[in-house]
């Protein structure tokens, strides 16, 4: 088995095999020493799995982790490091929590004894995560009184106050409703701008991971199928297939505007200074988001169309048009796809091809993309 192979400094890398009855689990993969990192796949693809040695709670049969600089699990020369000193923040689709605990010491059991002690940075450690994940008016209650997300965010606190090198979060969002799982999301986002460890989030959900994620690991069946940065990996034609629920998308980078509260709608500008129209987001003028546009949502023309439904019309170029992208799906190959560009910003579009000849399509060509307002799904920027 080989080394893991190198992640930047403070980040995580992997080489390891594992067999649990018939499922085999081979992952080779380097993660980013920040930010937040998706481990996506569907059920059974070993997302849980691979988490558990990553957090030593199991051991691998053969390979090695390593964190930065120290090596966790080294198979060959029998270097094993135990859970409680690998440093690493855990929280599972159950809370866990302390139920003859109050909130209070729940979040204060798994600190350094040293920052305990009132009068110096910890104290404002502890008070900073308090205020990020909103648990100041819960500090006094017993866990049997929470919610289901007001849990999550106490078991993200107790994790983050062990002062961990890593978090890995196994799909807290489980079970929660959707205005919960919006709710967490959007605390795990503002974690993520505000602490500077790697955050591994593991999903099935493609909503969720988009809403924050910055690198995806694609998991399929014990294996890496892909790796890198999410937007690109979203891009990809030949990983269409296999993104199942995540269906083709783009991401865009823009900036609220302004809001029209007699519509409920939101006006947002991109990079290159041109305007969208999305159902109200909830975010002040001026702050910055990222938007995910389905694939599918993206019409083409090859003039500003008039009395139509598709409220943003986009200036775009052709970038590339690849006439087999149809192929890496059901095998219908009647299907084109063609990649824009929005000033330095791509968009997938998807058509048939008796669509492209009627339009005579070509790359480097000037076009407009149509996408509908209700396409837009907000994603934390």
């Amino acid at each position: 088995m080989s080394r893991p192979h190198d992640a930047a400094a403070g980040g995580l890398a992997l080489d390891v095999t594992q067999r649990l009855g018939d499922f085999e689990l081979a992952a080779d993969l380097a993660l980013p020493a920040s930010g937040v990192t998706a481990l996506f796949g569907a059920s059974g693809s070993g997302k849980t799995s691979l988490l558990r040695l990553i957090a030593g709670l199991d051991r691998p049969d053969s390979g090695g982790i390593r964190l930065g600089d120290e090596t966790l699990v080294d198979t060959r020369r029998g270097v094993f490091i135990a859970p409680h000193r690998r440093r690493l923040g855990v929280v599972f689709q159950e809370a866990r929590l302390f139920p003859h605990y109050r909130v209070r010491g729940n979040l204060t059991y798994g600190m350094p004894h040293a920052s305990r002690k009132r009068g110096g940075a910890a104290v404002s450690s502890f008070d900073d995560v308090v205020a990020l994940l909103g648990i100041g008016a819960l500090l006094d209650r017993l866990p049997g009184t929470l919610s289901g997300g007001e849990a999550r965010r106490v078991a993200i606190g107790r994790a983050l106050l062990s002062e961990p090198r890593m978090l890995l979060l196994d799909e807290p969002l489980s079970g929660l409703d959707a205005p919960r799982k919006h709710e967490l999301l959007r605390y795990i986002g503002a974690l993520a701008k505000r602490i500077d460890i790697p955050i591994l989030f593991v999903s099935h959900a493609p909503e969720e991971l988009t809403a924050i994620a910055d690198h995806l690991v694609l998991l399929e069946r014990g294996r890496v199928r892909a790796q890198g940065p999410l937007e690109e990996l979203l891009l990809r034609f030949d990983l269409t297939e296999h993104l199942g629920g995540f269906d083709a998308a783009s991401l865009l980078e823009v900036r609220v505007a302004g809001h029209d509260e007699a519509y409920a709608l939101s006006t947002l500008h991109l990079a290159d200074g041109q305007a969208l129209a999305v159902p109200r987001v909830d975010a002040p003028p001026g702050a910055r988001l990222r938007l995910r546009v389905p694939i599918r949502d993206v019409a083409l023309a090859l003039a500003p169309a008039e009395r139509t439904s598709f409220r943003n019309q986009l200036a775009a170029t052709v970038e590339r048009i690849d006439a087999s992208a149809g192929k890496h799906g059901a095998g219908h190959d009647s299907v084109v796809e063609v990649s824009l560009r929005l000033g330095e910003q791509p968009l997938r579009a998807r058509l048939t091809r008796k669509s492209l000849d009627e339009l005579e399509l070509e790359e480097g060509m000037s076009v407009i993309a149509l996408v509908r307002s209700v396409a837009f799904a907000e994603r934390l920027a």
